[in-house]
Protein backbone atom coordinates (compact mmCIF):
# COMPACT_ATOMS: atom_id res chain seq x y z
CA UNK A 1 0.00 0.00 0.00
CA UNK A 2 1.25 3.59 -0.71
CA UNK A 3 1.14 6.53 1.42
CA UNK A 4 0.58 10.22 0.35
CA UNK A 5 3.55 12.18 0.64
CA UNK A 6 2.23 15.61 0.84
CA UNK A 7 -1.38 17.21 1.84
CA UNK A 8 -2.38 20.54 0.63
CA UNK A 9 -2.56 23.28 3.18
CA UNK A 10 -6.15 24.55 2.29
CA UNK A 11 -5.58 28.25 3.26
CA UNK A 12 -2.15 29.51 1.73
CA UNK A 13 -2.84 29.91 -1.91
CA UNK A 14 -1.31 31.74 -4.76
CA UNK A 15 -2.98 33.41 -7.59
CA UNK A 16 -1.41 32.21 -10.76
CA UNK A 17 -4.50 33.33 -13.61
CA UNK A 18 -7.91 34.31 -12.51
CA UNK A 19 -9.22 30.32 -11.94
CA UNK A 20 -5.63 29.02 -11.81
CA UNK A 21 -4.90 28.58 -8.39
CA UNK A 22 -2.31 26.67 -6.80
CA UNK A 23 -1.83 25.62 -2.82
CA UNK A 24 1.19 25.08 -0.52
CA UNK A 25 2.18 21.50 0.13
CA UNK A 26 3.12 20.16 3.35
CA UNK A 27 4.90 16.81 4.13
CA UNK A 28 3.12 13.73 5.18
CA UNK A 29 6.65 11.75 5.46
CA UNK A 30 10.15 12.55 5.63
CA UNK A 31 12.24 13.07 2.58
CA UNK A 32 16.05 12.12 2.92
CA UNK A 33 18.65 15.10 1.00
CA UNK A 34 20.47 15.22 -1.57
CA UNK A 35 23.91 16.09 -2.38
CA UNK A 36 22.01 19.76 -3.01
CA UNK A 37 19.05 19.47 -1.17
CA UNK A 38 18.12 19.50 2.69
CA UNK A 39 15.86 16.86 3.84
CA UNK A 40 12.21 17.15 4.60
CA UNK A 41 10.35 16.23 7.48
CA UNK A 42 6.79 15.25 8.91
CA UNK A 43 5.02 18.48 8.94
CA UNK A 44 7.54 20.61 6.87
CA UNK A 45 5.68 23.34 4.45
CA UNK A 46 6.80 22.94 0.82
CA UNK A 47 6.63 25.15 -2.47
CA UNK A 48 3.05 25.65 -3.99
CA UNK A 49 1.52 23.26 -6.60
CA UNK A 50 -1.75 23.34 -8.54
CA UNK A 51 -2.67 19.58 -8.77
CA UNK A 52 -1.90 16.56 -7.29
CA UNK A 53 -0.80 15.12 -10.72
CA UNK A 54 2.03 17.65 -10.63
CA UNK A 55 3.89 16.13 -8.12
CA UNK A 56 4.75 12.58 -7.18
CA UNK A 57 2.45 11.78 -4.60
CA UNK A 58 3.22 8.83 -2.92
CA UNK A 59 5.83 7.61 -1.40
CA UNK A 60 8.67 6.25 -4.02
CA UNK A 61 11.65 8.82 -5.31
CA UNK A 62 12.54 11.68 -3.41
CA UNK A 63 10.65 14.58 -5.59
CA UNK A 64 9.89 17.80 -4.05
CA UNK A 65 8.81 21.52 -4.16
CA UNK A 66 10.61 23.87 -1.65
CA UNK A 67 9.60 27.73 -0.72
CA UNK A 68 8.08 29.58 -3.26
CA UNK A 69 8.63 27.15 -6.09
CA UNK A 70 5.60 26.83 -8.13
CA UNK A 71 4.34 23.90 -10.22
CA UNK A 72 0.95 24.18 -11.99
CA UNK A 73 -0.14 23.64 -15.67
CA UNK A 74 0.52 19.66 -16.57
CA UNK A 75 3.88 19.85 -15.59
CA UNK A 76 5.12 16.79 -13.26
CA UNK A 77 8.01 16.80 -11.26
CA UNK A 78 9.28 13.20 -10.17
CA UNK A 79 11.68 10.79 -9.18
CA UNK A 80 14.26 12.38 -7.12
CA UNK A 81 13.89 15.92 -8.72
CA UNK A 82 13.80 19.00 -6.89
CA UNK A 83 12.68 22.35 -7.37
CA UNK A 84 12.80 25.26 -4.86
CA UNK A 85 13.66 28.75 -4.73
CA UNK A 86 10.87 30.72 -6.62
CA UNK A 87 11.58 28.44 -9.80
CA UNK A 88 8.56 27.45 -11.91
CA UNK A 89 7.74 24.32 -13.49
CA UNK A 90 4.48 24.87 -15.86
CA UNK A 91 2.85 23.79 -19.37
CA UNK A 92 3.63 20.17 -20.04
CA UNK A 93 7.09 20.48 -18.33
CA UNK A 94 8.99 17.13 -17.00
CA UNK A 95 11.82 17.59 -13.98
CA UNK A 96 12.72 14.09 -13.17
CA UNK A 97 15.60 11.81 -11.82
CA UNK A 98 17.85 13.70 -10.12
CA UNK A 99 17.47 17.19 -11.59
CA UNK A 100 17.42 20.39 -9.79
CA UNK A 101 15.93 23.39 -10.57
CA UNK A 102 16.12 26.36 -8.39
CA UNK A 103 16.26 30.19 -7.98
CA UNK A 104 14.41 31.59 -10.72
CA UNK A 105 14.62 29.35 -13.16
CA UNK A 106 11.56 28.91 -15.50
CA UNK A 107 11.25 25.46 -17.36
CA UNK A 108 8.07 25.11 -19.38
CA UNK A 109 6.60 24.41 -22.88
CA UNK A 110 7.30 20.63 -23.11
CA UNK A 111 10.73 20.76 -22.01
CA UNK A 112 12.72 18.27 -20.57
CA UNK A 113 15.24 18.71 -17.56
CA UNK A 114 15.99 14.99 -16.40
CA UNK A 115 19.23 13.12 -14.59
CA UNK A 116 21.58 15.44 -13.02
CA UNK A 117 20.81 18.56 -14.82
CA UNK A 118 20.93 21.89 -13.25
CA UNK A 119 18.77 25.02 -14.46
CA UNK A 120 18.86 27.69 -11.98
CA UNK A 121 19.13 32.00 -11.44
CA UNK A 122 17.14 33.91 -14.19
CA UNK A 123 18.03 30.40 -16.59
CA UNK A 124 15.11 29.52 -19.08
CA UNK A 125 14.60 26.08 -20.44
CA UNK A 126 11.74 26.11 -22.92
CA UNK A 127 9.80 24.52 -26.27
CA UNK A 128 10.64 20.77 -26.73
CA UNK A 129 14.58 21.09 -25.30
CA UNK A 130 16.19 18.95 -22.99
CA UNK A 131 18.58 19.18 -20.74
CA UNK A 132 20.13 16.18 -18.61
CA UNK A 133 22.96 14.35 -17.70
CA UNK A 134 25.17 16.61 -15.67
CA UNK A 135 24.42 19.38 -17.55
CA UNK A 136 23.53 23.00 -15.87
CA UNK A 137 22.20 25.89 -17.16
CA UNK A 138 22.19 29.12 -15.15
CA UNK A 139 22.57 32.53 -15.29
CA UNK A 140 20.43 34.50 -17.88
CA UNK A 141 20.95 31.92 -20.37
CA UNK A 142 18.23 30.44 -22.41
CA UNK A 143 17.59 26.98 -23.62
CA UNK A 144 14.55 26.72 -26.21
CA UNK A 145 13.40 25.50 -29.45
CA UNK A 146 14.61 21.64 -30.01
CA UNK A 147 18.08 22.18 -28.19
CA UNK A 148 19.84 19.69 -26.48
CA UNK A 149 22.41 20.52 -23.77
CA UNK A 150 23.49 17.50 -21.75
CA UNK A 151 26.51 15.38 -20.30
CA UNK A 152 28.67 18.18 -18.43
CA UNK A 153 27.89 21.12 -20.61
CA UNK A 154 27.45 24.65 -19.74
CA UNK A 155 25.32 26.86 -20.72
CA UNK A 156 25.47 30.57 -18.78
CA UNK A 157 25.50 34.29 -18.92
CA UNK A 158 23.12 35.60 -21.62
CA UNK A 159 23.97 32.41 -23.97
CA UNK A 160 20.95 31.74 -26.20
CA UNK A 161 20.84 27.66 -27.30
CA UNK A 162 17.96 27.16 -29.39
CA UNK A 163 16.51 25.78 -32.95
CA UNK A 164 18.04 22.10 -33.11
CA UNK A 165 21.53 23.25 -31.55
CA UNK A 166 23.25 20.48 -29.42
CA UNK A 167 25.85 21.15 -26.65
CA UNK A 168 27.40 18.30 -24.75
CA UNK A 169 30.16 17.08 -23.54
CA UNK A 170 32.30 18.98 -21.45
CA UNK A 171 31.71 22.61 -23.74
CA UNK A 172 30.71 25.94 -22.21
CA UNK A 173 28.62 28.25 -24.24
CA UNK A 174 28.55 31.79 -22.09
CA UNK A 175 28.51 35.18 -22.52
CA UNK A 176 25.98 36.72 -25.16
CA UNK A 177 27.18 33.96 -27.65
CA UNK A 178 24.34 32.27 -29.49
CA UNK A 179 24.18 28.20 -30.69
CA UNK A 180 21.56 27.67 -33.44
CA UNK A 181 20.30 25.90 -36.57
CA UNK A 182 21.48 22.70 -36.75
CA UNK A 183 25.08 23.27 -34.91
CA UNK A 184 26.87 21.09 -32.58
CA UNK A 185 29.59 22.66 -30.20
CA UNK A 186 30.95 19.31 -27.90
CA UNK A 187 34.44 18.29 -26.70
CA UNK A 188 36.26 20.87 -24.49
CA UNK A 189 34.74 23.72 -26.64
CA UNK A 190 34.27 27.38 -25.52
CA UNK A 191 31.56 29.77 -27.43
CA UNK A 192 31.87 32.78 -25.21
CA UNK A 193 31.69 36.74 -25.74
CA UNK A 194 29.22 37.38 -28.65
CA UNK A 195 30.32 34.49 -30.92
CA UNK A 196 27.71 32.97 -33.51
CA UNK A 197 27.70 29.53 -34.10
CA UNK A 198 24.75 28.04 -36.37
CA UNK A 199 23.73 26.26 -39.43
CA UNK A 200 25.76 22.80 -39.46
CA UNK A 201 28.55 24.01 -37.96
CA UNK A 202 30.46 21.76 -35.63
CA UNK A 203 32.91 23.54 -33.03
CA UNK A 204 34.36 20.44 -30.57
CA UNK A 205 37.82 19.66 -29.66
CA UNK A 206 39.52 22.28 -27.49
CA UNK A 207 38.80 24.81 -29.59
CA UNK A 208 37.88 28.25 -28.54
CA UNK A 209 35.36 31.05 -30.24
CA UNK A 210 34.47 34.19 -28.85
CA UNK A 211 34.73 38.18 -29.70
CA UNK A 212 32.69 39.04 -32.48
CA UNK A 213 33.17 35.44 -34.30
CA UNK A 214 30.93 33.86 -36.40
CA UNK A 215 30.94 30.23 -37.55
CA UNK A 216 28.22 29.08 -39.71
CA UNK A 217 27.73 26.74 -42.76
CA UNK A 218 29.72 23.27 -42.83
CA UNK A 219 32.12 24.90 -40.09
CA UNK A 220 34.40 22.17 -38.56
CA UNK A 221 36.36 24.13 -35.73
CA UNK A 222 38.22 21.12 -33.66
CA UNK A 223 41.22 22.68 -32.13
CA UNK A 224 42.23 26.04 -31.16
CA UNK A 225 44.05 27.31 -34.06
CA UNK A 226 41.56 26.67 -36.46
CA UNK A 227 39.61 29.79 -36.84
CA UNK A 228 40.97 32.95 -37.27
CA UNK A 229 38.90 36.48 -37.02
CA UNK A 230 39.33 39.84 -37.02
CA UNK A 231 37.52 42.86 -35.82
CA UNK A 232 37.12 46.55 -36.85
CA UNK A 233 37.98 45.20 -40.41
CA UNK A 234 36.93 46.50 -43.97
CA UNK A 235 34.67 49.88 -44.65
CA UNK A 236 32.00 48.96 -42.31
CA UNK A 237 34.45 48.15 -39.55
CA UNK A 238 33.12 44.95 -39.44
CA UNK A 239 34.14 41.42 -38.00
CA UNK A 240 36.24 38.98 -40.93
CA UNK A 241 36.28 35.65 -39.35
CA UNK A 242 38.28 32.54 -41.42
CA UNK A 243 37.80 28.66 -40.20
CA UNK A 244 38.43 25.39 -41.24
CA UNK A 245 35.45 23.68 -42.93
CA UNK A 246 34.35 20.30 -44.01
CA UNK A 247 36.93 18.66 -45.84
CA UNK A 248 39.26 21.11 -44.44
CA UNK A 249 38.66 23.76 -47.04
CA UNK A 250 38.78 27.63 -45.43
CA UNK A 251 35.32 29.60 -45.32
CA UNK A 252 34.90 33.14 -44.53
CA UNK A 253 32.86 35.13 -43.01
CA UNK A 254 32.04 39.03 -42.96
CA UNK A 255 28.91 40.45 -42.63
CA UNK A 256 25.82 38.64 -44.89
CA UNK A 257 28.57 37.37 -47.01
CA UNK A 258 29.76 33.52 -46.42
CA UNK A 259 31.44 31.77 -48.67
CA UNK A 260 35.37 30.16 -49.58
CA UNK A 261 38.12 32.46 -49.92
CA UNK A 262 38.41 32.41 -53.23
CA UNK A 263 34.21 33.62 -53.28
CA UNK A 264 35.95 36.28 -51.24
CA UNK A 265 38.35 37.62 -52.52
CA UNK A 266 36.55 37.74 -55.94
CA UNK A 267 33.56 39.98 -54.06
CA UNK A 268 35.67 42.05 -52.39
CA UNK A 269 37.95 43.13 -55.91
CA UNK A 270 34.59 43.43 -57.95
CA UNK A 271 33.45 45.91 -54.88
CA UNK A 272 36.40 47.39 -52.52
CA UNK A 273 38.74 49.98 -53.42
CA UNK A 274 42.52 49.33 -53.49
CA UNK A 275 43.05 49.69 -49.93
CA UNK A 276 40.10 47.72 -48.59
CA UNK A 277 41.02 45.14 -50.96
CA UNK A 278 44.54 44.29 -49.82
CA UNK A 279 43.80 44.81 -46.36
CA UNK A 280 41.58 41.71 -46.37
CA UNK A 281 43.81 40.07 -48.69
CA UNK A 282 46.90 40.35 -45.95
CA UNK A 283 44.45 39.14 -43.10
CA UNK A 284 43.60 36.08 -45.14
CA UNK A 285 46.96 35.31 -45.60
CA UNK A 286 47.77 35.44 -42.14
CA UNK A 287 44.77 33.53 -41.33
CA UNK A 288 45.56 30.92 -43.85
CA UNK A 289 48.86 30.63 -42.49
CA UNK A 290 47.67 29.95 -38.93
CA UNK A 291 45.28 27.92 -39.80
CA UNK A 292 47.05 25.42 -41.96
CA UNK A 293 49.90 25.12 -39.44
CA UNK A 294 47.52 24.60 -36.47
CA UNK A 295 45.56 21.57 -38.95
CA UNK A 296 48.98 20.00 -39.61
CA UNK A 297 50.02 20.13 -35.96
CA UNK A 298 46.91 18.76 -35.36
CA UNK A 299 46.79 15.75 -37.77
CA UNK A 300 50.29 15.05 -36.95
CA UNK A 301 49.20 14.80 -33.13
CA UNK A 302 46.55 12.08 -34.03
CA UNK A 303 48.90 10.18 -36.19
CA UNK A 304 51.17 9.89 -33.37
Amino acid sequence: MQTRKYEFVEDDVKIIAPGLVARRIRALVAIAATTWAPAVTPGDLGGYVQAIDNLNAQVYGNAWVYGDALVYGNARVSGNARVSGNAQVYGDALVYGNAWVYGDALVYGNARVSGNARVSGNARVSGNAQVYGNAWVYGDALVYGNAQVYGNAQVYGDALVYGNAWVYGDARVSGNAQVYGDALVYGNAWVYGDALVYGNAQVYGNAWVYGDALVYGDARVYGDGLIFWASKVGTENGTLTVYNGKDNTLLVTRGCFSGTVEQFLAASAAKHDERTRREYQLLIEVATSRIEAARAALQAKEAA
